[in-house]
């Protein structure tokens, strides 16, 4: 499978009043296959709108996506999506979650049990897998969400905020699964966050969106993402380069809180 083509996509929301919001406007990117993306941005600047619109959930006012020199036009499985909430089949055990895509393509028990078996060992879950869900922390629950996309083997994984509700140790635990996941199977992987630190340790490539109409700012291309798989996660925030850079972010996006600040308090 090729990369990820975003084609000079636009998004336009038609309200009932007759007005309109521009969410997107003119956002380009190519992704190739086994890249790992993060998306900042302020508040209301359209990430979330851009992931609904890679995963086939919306389709945009103009432009398109292609996915391997084919056109996105619905969800499909070569996407696997990982929502902040784990949107998991709470009536189900852990074991069944996962295979759950695997069984809906009819694929024979033994295989897929091989696959759930291997999934629940890389997650970190082995011994977890007759549990219900709801006996899982919320970190537990986010690597049977992780595991369950595996599962279906896209070739792009989705990720919207999916560590956003953790704790602080709970987090940077998945955020090297995150890493660790990404390096091993080499999926292309479109992770949205609003933690400027999460996006530095996780993004091979950073993109920083502007405000409404969110527009592509300013791209990165970082070293942190690669050191990250084989060094503490705290030994890489330490390391040269990330705080400048962390820095630098965090004083952009400020500056365009403030912006949209000042325009409403304006209005």
């Amino acid at each position: 499978m090729s990369g990820l083509i975003i084609d000079n996509i636009s998004m336009r929301f038609d309200l009932a009043n007759g007005k309109a919001v521009q969410a997107l406007q003119n956002v380009s990117l190519d992704l190739k296959q086994g890249e790992l993306l993060a998306v900042l941005g302020p508040s209301g600047c359209g990430k979330t709108t851009l992931l609904n619109i890679l995963a086939g959930f919306l389709a945009p006012t103009e432009g398109q996506v292609r996915l391997g020199g084919k056109r996105v036009t619905g969800p499909g499985p070569e996407r696997g999506m990982v929502f902040q909430q784990g949107a998991l089949f709470e009536w189900m055990n852990v074991r069944h979650n996962i295979d759950f895509g695997p069984r809906m393509k009819g694929m024979a028990r033994a295989e897929r049990d091989r696959i759930t078996d291997h999934l629940l060992e890389t997650v970190g879950l082995h011994d977890f897998g007759e549990k219900a869900v709801y006996e899982l922390s919320g970190g537990m629950q986010q690597r049977v969400a992780l595991a369950r996309c595996l599962a279906n083997d896209p070739d792009v994984i989705l990720m919207d905020e999916p560590l956003g509700a953790l704790d602080a140790l709970t987090r940077e635990k998945m955020q090297g699964l995150v890493l660790k996941l990404w390096k091993e199977t080499a999926k292309t992987v479109v992770l949205i966050t609003h933690s400027v630190e999460e996006a530095l340790l996780l993004g091979e490539r950073l993109v920083v969106m502007a405000p409404r109409p969110g527009r592509i700012f300013r791209e990165y291309r970082l070293p942190f993402a690669e050191r990250g798989v084989n060094m503490d996660l705290r030994a890489v925030k330490r390391s040269e380069g990330f705080a400048q850079t962390r820095e630098e972010i965090l004083e952009m996006i400020w500056g365009m809180e403030e912006e949209i600040m000042g325009k409403r308090e304006s209005a």
